[in-house]
């Protein structure tokens, strides 16, 4: 199970070379802007693309309310990735 951290742990994650942002959102919603450098598989895709992430990272999954982001979580965690939940 991904365990869910704060805004401010996500921030310091991120700045290590083996941390990723993955943002789960729609293309629509990643239009209006997206973290920079982070990885966006919308979450209706992502069990199909799981194989495109580098299992020795670890990824922070974001979305707009946290939902997605949580769902998404457990996803890449049956699928063996390391996934907290921002």
């Amino acid at each position: 199970m991904a365990v869910e951290i704060g805004k401010d742990a996500a921030k310091q994650k991120h700045n290590h070379k083996n941390v990723e942002v993955l943002d789960v959102r729609t293309q629509e919603e990643v239009e209006e802007g997206m973290i920079p450098r982070a990885i966006h598989i919308p979450l209706n895709e992502l069990e199909n693309r799981v194989d495109e992430l580098n299992k020795d990272k670890e990824y922070i999954t974001v979305c707009r309310s946290g939902k997605r982001s949580a769902q998404a979580a457990d996803i890449l965690t049956e699928n063996n990735v390391q996934a907290p939940i921002a």
